[in-house]
């Protein structure tokens, strides 16, 4: 069966070596680990870790510092990354960890993203936890990927996840990582490849319902509308407003979580993970398949 399991992500991801984890954290943590022992001739002075500013994972902060390495924020324009930017803070960086896509409301560049840090030598972290199974996942344009099998993703397992790459070494030279985790709930993994094989309606409801909503809320200044994402972002101008939104959310049935506009001097989880504006974050990412 893990046979199975691992030749279907390798077919979603274009990625040849792949390793199951017992959480959707770990394989970052796992990925930035491998990062730090290929990209790091001098073990003393590590570089940093590059991260957007808006549309990431809480873990992206927590991480780094763990493993001994600072980490430099990349502007975004509501969590899509600004690859001028890119291009400076990519410099004597080890690698980039992004999300795709953004906020599970945006998609990425990936192929400029790419490009850009292989000119600079900085490896490409990419998490697809919203993307896999899609168009929006290449592997072609990530040294390593990311994804999470947690509660409220496409696939919503509630356990697991893997790290993935498409170059050996980047998996085989820091193999230490892997032996102080596994995936170890043998039990899951019929219900993990029936997820994998499903994937298809997953996203054909999350778009049926991405479009109703974009739809519905026509009126309201709605957060990159043309930009391909399963969740949609709101962004609302007053109480009035935000009290609408909210009406509409509670009135259909959809999860959602508020996005507050904060200054620089201050920090805000959900100013990171969606976005730095006084928004609504409904929560499409949320909905079982069976809701369809």
């Amino acid at each position: 069966m893990q046979n199975k399991i691992l030749n279907l992500i390798k077919k979603y991801t274009s990625h040849d070596h792949i390793k199951l984890t017992s959480r959707g954290n770990t394989s970052i943590f796992s990925a930035l680990y491998c990062a730090r022992k290929i990209n790091n001739k001098d073990p003393k002075q590590l570089k940093p870790i590059l991260t957007p500013d808006q549309g990431g994972w809480v873990t992206y902060l927590k991480y780094p510092k763990m493993l001994g390495m600072g980490i430099n924020l990349c502007k975004t324009d509501d969590a899509l990354i600004d690859l001028e930017e890119l291009k400076e803070q990519s410099k004597n960086c080890t690698a980039f960890l992004y999300a795709q896509p953004g906020g599970y409301f945006v998609d990425q560049p990936i192929k400029e993203i790419y490009n850009i840090c292989k000119k600079n030598d900085c490896l490409v972290i990419m998490d697809v936890t919203g993307s896999i199974g899609t168009d929006l996942c290449n592997g072609k344009y990530a040294d390593y990927i990311v994804c999470s099998f947690g509660n409220y993703k496409p696939i919503d397992l509630g356990y697991g996840g893997f790290v993935s790459s498409n170059d050996k070494e980047l998996i085989e030279r820091p193999k230490e990582i892997f032996n102080t985790d596994k995936f170890d709930n043998d039990e899951k993994l019929p219900l993990l490849f029936l997820k994998l094989k499903s994937l298809k309606q997953r996203y054909k409801l999350f778009d049926k319902t991405n479009k109703k909503i974009k739809h519905d809320l026509k009126d309201f200044e709605i957060i990159h509308k043309n930009k391909k994402g399963i969740n949609v972002l709101v962004r609302f101008k007053d109480e009035k407003e935000r009290n609408k939104l909210i009406n509409y959310c509670e009135t259909n049935n959809f999860k959602y979580k508020l996005c507050k506009k904060v200054s620089n001097t201050k920090t805000s989880i959900f100013s990171f993970i969606k976005v730095n504006e006084n928004a609504i974050s409904i929560e499409v990412q949320r909905l079982k398949t069976e809701d369809l």
